[in-house]
């Protein structure tokens, strides 16, 4: 049977369809990933075999590609939210985990570029934990 996943962006313009296996999950550090994502790391899953399909809006998915860099980035015009991206001439499959819209039970590999890593970005295991907005 095959593992098929559902994805979309916050606004719901963009959906789509991956199709296959993923062969490796990382969280990212670099300062590309931590700029692209406002936040300490990028959540990407990587797939050789996989296949995308959008599903809906795909005239509102924008790719970004960084000068001098491999550095690659989908997202939804509308709404900002990043969105799976082909790389090295349809090759690579690169997926946000936050896109998908399935539970996945893959779990990261690995940190990667963790020198780069932002400073605040250690001891998080001490910082409260709320099911909710505070207050």
């Amino acid at each position: 049977m095959t593992t098929s996943y559902k994805g979309s962006c916050l606004c719901g313009a963009v959906q789509f369809t991956v199709t296959g296996d993923f062969q490796s999950f990382f969280l990212c550090h670099c300062q590309h990933c931590q700029k692209d994502t406002g936040s300490a790391h990028a959540a990407n899953l990587f797939s050789t075999s996989a296949t995308l399909n959008w599903d809906r809006g795909a005239e509102q998915v924008k790719v970004f590609n960084l000068p001098n860099s491999r550095h690659c980035k989908s997202f939804c015009r509308e709404c900002g939210s990043a969105l799976p991206t082909q790389q090295m001439d349809g090759q690579l499959l690169v997926v946000p985990a936050g896109s998908l819209d399935n539970s996945l039970s893959m779990r990261p590999n690995a940190h990667l570029f963790m020198a780069s890593k932002a400073d605040w970005d250690h001891d998080l295991e001490s910082v409260a934990k709320l099911d909710g907005l505070p207050g």
